[in-house]
């Protein structure tokens, strides 16, 4: 698949609405139906689909597993770390409200951040399923 230039150029074009569609799924997911989980998925898709078009090897050579390892780990921590910043502000593990002065803002501050690890560490999890799937017949 590597040299068929039609699947080339359509990739090229969608990789980065897909990009762009999974970061608004991601920052609009506490207004709307959505957020980081969706938004992992739709961003790891982007990133499956130029494994398939462009070559297992050129897609980890972009993202090198190691990398995503690290960025799953960072996710969870920034869930967890989420969490234990509300305890230590006095309040319950993941009770936003002591995030900021109004408890609305504090609601609105804490779910973003919750989002955003669970986002980074979905897609990062779901492009190391894949490297591993893909990847198991190389010697």
């Amino acid at each position: 698949m590597k040299h068929n230039l039609i699947l080339r150029v359509i990739a090229k074009f969608l990789i980065p609405i897909i990009v762009l569609f999974a970061l608004y799924v991601q920052f609009h997911g506490d207004y709307s139906p959505g957020g980081g989980f969706q938004a992992g998925v739709i961003f790891s898709a982007a990133f499956i689909l130029y494994a398939i078009v462009f070559g297992l090897d050129t897609a980890e050579r972009v993202v090198p597993p190691r990398v995503l390892q690290i960025l799953a780990s960072i996710g969870v921590l920034i869930y967890a770390g989420t969490g234990f910043v509300t305890l230590f502000l006095g309040g319950n593990f993941l009770d936003y409200n002591v995030l900021a002065e109004q408890p609305v803002a504090g609601q609105h501050l804490g779910i973003l951040i919750i989002e955003l690890g669970v986002g980074i560490t979905v897609s990062s999890v779901m492009l190391l399923i894949f490297f591993t799937f893909a990847g198991r017949n190389r010697p």
